[in-house]
């Protein structure tokens, strides 16, 4: 009898999907192998914090300043979370960005920087956000 031929995995060949929270990716592990259907959080952060109305506002904030430009323009964040929460904006940043990830996952936008269209898990610094 023989073995079963084990096959090497690479990082590049690895399975992944977008966490349901902050939209980073999130790469299969050896110890999801039996779980690997059900795993929807990148964190113990992402699972106790869940998608929020505002989470949601952002997203439609987000989609509504997009629709209202020229094709192929960008939007950054801070837009987004202004017309969300036009006095207390900058609190609403990091949300704002996870929204665009989500985005970005289901399809519909891209993240940019330098007028490129970039990883958003791994994106740092500045972004702007277009639709795809």
């Amino acid at each position: 009898m023989s073995e079963p031929v084990r096959v090497p995995r690479s990082s590049s060949n690895l399975p992944t999907k977008p966490c349901v929270v902050c939209g980073r990716v999130i790469t299969w592990r050896k110890k999801w192998e039996r779980d690997w259907d059900q795993v929807r959080y990148c964190s113990d952060a992402c699972r106790r914090s869940k998608t929020t109305p505002v989470d949601e506002a952002l997203e439609a904030a987000i989609l509504e300043l997009l629709r209202a430009r020229a094709r192929g323009k960008t939007i950054c964040p801070s837009e987004a979370a202004k017309r969300v929460e036009p006095d207390a904006w900058r609190p609403l940043m990091e949300p704002a960005r996870a929204a665009a990830r989500r985005l970005v996952a289901r399809g519909v936008a891209e993240i940019t920087q330098r007028g490129r269209a970039v990883d958003p898990s791994t994106a740092r610094g500045p972004i702007r956000i277009r639709l795809v």
